[in-house]
């Protein structure tokens, strides 16, 4: 009995290692979500140089965004990074990078 009950144990807390590791899985790819929807927008028009931040909802939870627009060596060229996170934490969870040319 006592073996089954160490055995029983054993599988209810890989159990639970399995749902934590989804749960940070799926946050990641949420966060990634938000940062390349901030890389986009960033994308359509000319962004200011500097740095913006906000709060995007993805998945019915809020994501805090900041996002950097730097100058390049090129003066038609900027260089934009945005990192993503939970509004409750400052640890981020995606970061992308893009660059984006005048023409």
């Amino acid at each position: 009995m006592a073996v089954f009950s160490i055995a029983a144990l054993a599988l209810v807390n890989l159990s639970g290692e399995n749902v934590r590791t989804a749960s940070a899985i799926e946050a990641r790819v949420l966060a990634g979500v938000v940062a390349e929807n901030r890389i986009a927008e960033a994308l359509v028009d000319w962004p200011p140089v500097g740095e913006t931040s906000g709060v995007e909802l993805a998945g019915d939870r809020p994501w805090r965004w900041v996002r950097k627009v730097t100058r390049t060596s090129d003066p038609e060229l900027v260089r934009i990074d945005v990192m993503v996170g939970r509004p409750d934490s400052l640890r981020t969870l995606a970061e992308s990078t893009a660059f984006r040319g005048r023409r």
